[in-house]
């Protein structure tokens, strides 16, 4: 058995006593890395002296007060910025940007005591849902190779899925966490908007992207959300609140907790086999005193069109900064001001890139803005309504995190609609702001399948309390792929 395996307090135990090293599982780490990441290709890069000498010093610490995750290697998607290690997007436009100062969630996981092992594989620019827009290389499902792992956050769902890393750090725009940790079997929390600190994250769209956990089990990602959480001035959309402590919430107990299931997560385009494995998950909750009853979010058949004009929007707003002139790749020998604008962002963004700053561009334009931009930013607030209607009754709306399990390489690529629906179920959490955590509850043609949790705005303890109430019962979490 992997030491990775062991939960994240049975480790921080056996530290504590000197059975094992930080030296062992930055070991762990490495050896796990050499031995399947040439399959999975999960990560960009790798930071092994680093790790070692981090390890060393954290070894040689004489007693006194341990951080919440000591010793513990952790990989950090590769939009997360990182003093002195490469950090790409997964694009060629920033293959040789290294900066200068760390994102806060990093200086937070050194505050913590974490050892960074590497960066992870993503989407470039965290622009798709199956990480094949990478533009290094694709990540592979560690349950089944020739399928994909979602995305964005593919690199960082399938290090942690395979056993290369204790856990990782993702970003979720419109499901780029809670999506891929479906298709790969493990936990992944999206907090609520303004919790982490989005200072140092590579911005897509401002208004919707969020910093999350990536984890085996609902208790480590309390663990990794209690470090990165917080107030941040740096951020000017950080939430200043008083952060709880997550651990207290898992206490296993649901009884009397009031569950809501969409029917419009359950209708149509839902593959059979996860909403069985989803009304399954529901019955356990049942049996464990919470009340079940069906609502509707009705607004929810338009969350996918609002999403990408306003997230294309932001896009075409927040890539403007990559010219060839302040950092990243520039044009060789451009005529004048001009081609080094076009050339290098010709030659430095991906396809999937282009097709969303021209659709973004497109509806901010004169003429085009009321009946596109203005139009989805009020389909936003109807969304965000339709959650505060129901938990206005409810404690926590339940469903599935994607409507199909994963799917193969390659046989959604040239057509980037049908793509675009993976996030159906996902989407409408990032428009209403509010935070969703997608655990593992079975599996559809070997396929893991996850169920989707979402709470109330900085409810984030109830969403932990019931995706561990069901993991406590369940033993889909204990499920590791064969490679």
């Amino acid at each position: 058995m992997s030491l990775f395996d062991l939960r994240l307090q049975e480790l921080h135990n056996k530290l504590h006593s000197k059975e094992i090293t930080v030296t062992d599982l930055v070991d762990e780490s490495y050896k796990r890395i050499a031995a399947v990441d040439g399959k999975v290709r999960a990560f960009l890069s790798l930071d092994e002296e680093h790790a070692r000498d981090t390890a060393r010093q954290l070894d040689g610490q004489a007693g006194g007060e341990r951080g919440l995750l000591f010793g513990l290697p952790i990989g950090i998607k590769d939009n997360i910025v990182t003093e002195g290690v490469i950090t790409t997007c997964g694009s060629q436009f920033l293959r040789n940007y290294n900066p200068i100062y760390d994102a806060t969630v990093v200086r937070k996981l050194k505050s913590a005591q974490a050892v960074s092992v590497g960066k992870l594989n993503m989407d470039e620019f965290a622009m798709g849902g199956s990480n094949e827009n990478s533009s290094f290389h694709p990540t592979y499902n560690p349950w089944n190779l020739d399928y994909v792992p979602g995305g964005s956050s593919g690199g960082s769902v399938a290090a942690v899925a395979a056993g290369e890393v204790y856990f990782s750090l993702g970003s979720d725009t419109g499901g780029s966490i809670r999506q891929p940790a479906a298709y790969c079997g493990i936990v992944g929390l999206k907090p609520t908007y303004g919790l982490v600190s989005r200072f140092g994250l590579v911005a897509f769209a401002s208004s919707l992207d969020q910093i999350g956990p990536l984890t085996k089990n609902v208790e480590d990602s309390a663990y990794l959300l209690q470090a990165i959480a917080g107030h941040d001035p740096q951020d000017s959309t950080s939430l200043n609140t008083d952060i709880p402590d997550y651990l207290n919430a898992l206490t296993g107990d649901v009884k009397g907790l009031r569950i809501a299931p969409p029917k419009e997560y359950l209708g149509e385009g839902i593959d059979p086999k996860v909403k069985d494995a989803v009304l399954t998950a529901l019955k356990v909750l049942e049996g464990l005193g919470a009340v079940v009853e069906e609502v509707s979010l009705p607004h929810s058949e338009y969350a996918v069109a609002a999403y990408y004009l306003l997230a294309s929007s932001e896009a075409s707003s927040n890539l403007a900064r990559f010219d060839g002139v302040r950092y990243g790749v520039r044009t060789e020998n451009p005529k004048n001001l001009l081609e080094v604008y076009t050339k290098s962002r010709s030659e430095g963004f991906g396809p999937e890139v282009k097709r969303r700053i021209m659709l973004g561009t497109y509806a901010l334009s004169s003429g085009y803005y009321d009946a596109y931009y203005l139009k989805a930013q009020k389909v936003r607030t109807l969304i965000k309504q339709d959650f505060d209607q129901v938990f206005e009754k409810y404690d926590v709306v339940i469903g599935p995190t994607a409507p199909t399990p994963a799917f193969k390489i390659g046989s959604q690529t040239d057509d980037p609609l049908t793509m675009y629906l993976n996030d159906i179920l996902t989407i409408p959490v990032n428009l209403a702001g509010v935070p969703a955590i997608s655990v593992p509850c079975g599996m559809a043609d070997g396929s893991p399948v996850g169920l989707q949790i979402i709470g109330k705005a900085l409810d984030e303890s109830t969403v932990l309390r019931v995706a561990h109430a069901f993991e406590q019962h369940t033993d889909h979490h204990k499920r590791r792929p064969q490679l």
